[in-house]
């Protein structure tokens, strides 16, 4: 019972000893993954991660004896390891929808002819898990699985954003002042306040290329059962096949697919 008392006695806001480290390495952790297959250096890893390239090197270092990360010896690019992999087979019978979703996002790509995908909110970002390619031979390359974007930046990030209870969404934009310095003026806190507010209206986000110039992207929200929304459907494709009419009825159909897609996972 003693040790028991010990642990209750910790008050709340009391550091936890070594959690800096612990932030410090997943914060690595999810830049090698959202980095893709070529992986990425360890200077930008730690420039990415504000740490000197000493300590991002010796945190990399510790999780490679791990087999959290791996390096390309030819490259020197970190990669994620293979533990990663094993660990996230477990969770996904947990969190994974990409089964029940997946059929859904290639009728997304067959019926537009462009690229579609499914990303889901972890925190303050999206991550891609499923990317479909459309039968248009020109496409965008902005997405891709495993990469990572904060919400309100990429057209799924937005469509989240827009449906989180207003209070969510004022402590989200005064978290990340940063958006401007690193995405452009484009995302001030008014500015993407007016996007939130056509995305409401309309249904389903719009981002007229904001990442890549000329690249285009639609995104409408997936809910859980419980009505928060927690995915997304999203189009990328090149700026003429995103006008007009076509873009109307580029977001009926991809409403009526996140509308499937929220219906089925209610379901399970």
């Amino acid at each position: 019972m003693p040790h028991a008392a010990h642990g209750s006695a910790r008050k709340a806001g009391t550091p936890v000893p070594g959690a800096q480290a612990i932030a410090r390495a997943a914060h690595l952790l999810r830049l090698v993954t959202a980095a893709g297959d070529t992986g990425a250096s360890v200077a930008d890893l730690a420039h990415d991660a504000d740490l000197t390239r000493p300590t991002a090197h010796r945190l990399l270092s510790a999780l490679r004896v791990e087999g959290l990360v791996d390096r390309d010896d030819a490259t020197g690019h970190w990669l994620p390891g293979p533990e990663l992999y094993l660990m996230g087979s477990v969770a996904a019978s947990r969190f994974d929808i990409t089964a029940t979703a997946r059929d859904i996002v290639r009728s997304l790509a067959v019926r537009t002819e462009e690229s579609a995908f499914l990303s889901v909110r972890r925190g303050d970002e999206t991550v891609c898990l499923v990317r479909e390619d459309g039968s248009f031979p020109i496409r965008s390359f902005v997405l891709f699985e495993g990469v990572r974007f904060p919400l309100g930046v990429a057209s799924a990030g937005l469509a989240i954003l827009a449906f989180l209870p207003p209070p969510d969404v004022d402590a989200y934009l005064e978290r990340h002042p940063e958006l401007v310095e690193r995405w452009g003026a484009s995302h001030s806190p008014a500015r993407l306040r007016t996007r939130i507010a056509d995305t409401q209206a309309r249904g389903y986000a719009v981002n007229p290329g904001l990442i890549v110039e000329g690249s285009w992207g639609v995104g409408a929200a997936v809910f859980t059962r419980t009505g928060d929304p927690q995915w997304a459907l999203s189009l990328t494709g090149v700026e003429f096949r995103f006008g007009g009419e076509r873009l109307a009825e580029l977001g009926r159909i991809l409403l009526a697919h996140a509308h499937q897609l929220s219906t089925r996972i209610a379901a399970r």
